[in-house]
């Protein structure tokens, strides 16, 4: 089959045929439709720090995926040949506390689909059968694609209640902006987005926020009096990673506040934590989706009418995958979608 493959040390991937993966008797083989690039997979294809610290080439890579089920092991129920399916990239052990007590997204030892194991960027993909999630007839494939990053971006507006409340999301990436279009169908009052990149703006307004602002040109302060906040934000998603950011929102956050965290910085922040003692602010972070609690909810979200597709903006043959990596860096882009069947 053909696969992108991570084949050594250093910036790029290749196309190239490598054997398609073995099924054991609890897994299944997936003939993958369409996948989404995701910022770990231009981590890897950059070849930065993180990536030369934690990837083991030779490496199929790619996480974000849809596809059709050919052939399952012999102990596998309730999955059939041509069944529509996307994965779970967390696989985790089984066997630690967490995942013995039901909490396998706190598994300490996951091993991360297309980091640790080989991926999904490729014609065929196999995955224990506890990490396929069944999709329901007639869901748009280009939106099962993406069920991983639209998880975190679940998993991140739900992390506290937002029904009626102000809600600040920093950072209009592909998650920010999917997390905007949740907030917004979870019955927020008022979701405002913090973003620097005009289009990345635009795309924020089309996924439903009430006010968006380039933070350069505007504090999070201004918005309140426009919006009838009387003391801040209730709650506030931080998907930048940026310091000045998080400390933003913490200085405009109203008391006994939460701030739900899925941006990884690059390096190490300072807060003063007296604005958090003092302001009684929970902060929580946030890493990959609740298995599979969150896989629930963003199913009946999508057929109760949530619409998240204005967030996917490029899309290429997977032979053009160099043109769609290009896209997927480039800050004027939402999510971009590589398809495996041309």
């Amino acid at each position: 089959m053909l696969a992108l493959v991570k084949t050594g040390p250093g910036p790029g991937l290749e196309l190239r045929d490598v054997p398609i993966p073995a099924v054991g008797i609890n897994d299944i083989l997936i003939r993958v439709h369409k996948t989404g690039i995701c910022g770990t997979d231009l981590h890897i294809e950059s070849w930065d720090a993180w990536a030369a610290r934690t990837i083991k080439p030779p490496l199929v890579v790619g996480h974000e995926f849809v596809g059709e089920i050919v052939e399952v092991g012999a102990n596998v129920a309730d999955f059939e040949p041509g069944d529509l399916v996307s994965g779970e990239g967390h696989v985790v052990c089984g066997r630690c506390r967490h995942c013995l007590a039901g909490r396998r997204n706190l598994c300490a030892n996951t091993i991360g689909l297309g980091v640790g194991r080989d991926g999904a960027f490729a014609e065929y993909v196999s995955l224990p059968m506890t990490n396929v999630w069944h999709h329901w007839q007639g869901v748009n494939e280009e939106v099962a694609a993406i069920f991983d990053p639209f998880g975190n971006a679940v998993h991140t507006a739900l992390a506290f209640p937002v029904l009626g409340e102000d809600v600040l999301v920093s950072g209009a990436g592909p998650i920010g902006l999917m997390a905007t279009a949740v907030a917004r169908h979870a019955g927020a009052r008022h979701v405002v987005v913090s973003e620097p990149n005009a289009y990345r703006r635009e795309l924020a307004s089309k996924m439903g926020a009430s006010l968006v602002i380039d933070p350069r040109e505007r504090s999070l302060e201004s918005t309140f009096e426009e919006l009838d906040m009387v003391e801040g934000f209730d709650v506030a998603m931080e998907m930048s990673g940026n310091a000045t950011a998080l400390r933003a929102a913490i200085g405009a956050m109203a008391h006994g506040g939460g701030i739900a965290i899925l941006g990884i910085p690059t390096e190490e922040i300072s807060l003063d934590v007296n604005a958090i003692v003092f302001k009684m602010l929970t902060l929580r972070g946030i890493y990959g989706r609740e298995m599979y609690e969150t896989w629930y909810k963003m199913t009946v979200m999508l057929q109760s009418g949530l619409d998240i597709t204005p967030a996917i903006t490029h899309r290429y043959g997977f032979r053009d995958y160099e043109a769609a990596f290009d896209a997927a860096r480039a800050g004027d882009s939402g999510k971009v979608i590589m398809d495996w069947m041309s």
